[in-house]
């Protein structure tokens, strides 16, 4: 009962004494902790500025497809015209 009265204290002293955590210990993680925050606060800020100019592309891309359809139209229209004209200078 006393060698167990004795190892038990032993114990306990030991992990109080290896699991405890320095101040410095503490000031060296919360350093850490807060580069990572900074860290976290630049790639979302860069995330942010990504989706921005992604989505300004995709407006210029779908105003591009745009012109793109009408100078289609207008070229398909000119051709028409175009071609009744040679077939009516051909009848002549």
């Amino acid at each position: 009962m006393m060698k167990a009265t004795k190892l038990g204290i032993l114990l306990l002293s030991a992990g109080l004494t290896v699991g405890c955590a320095s101040k410095s210990d503490l000031n060296n993680l919360q350093t850490q902790v807060d580069g990572l925050k900074a860290e976290v606060s630049s790639v979302k800020s860069t995330s942010d500025e990504a989706l921005s100019a992604a989505q300004a592309a995709e407006s210029k891309a779908a105003s591009a497809e745009s012109a793109a359809r009408r100078a289609a139209a207008a070229s398909e229209e000119v051709n028409s015209k175009l071609d009744r004209m040679f077939r009516k200078s051909m009848m002549k």
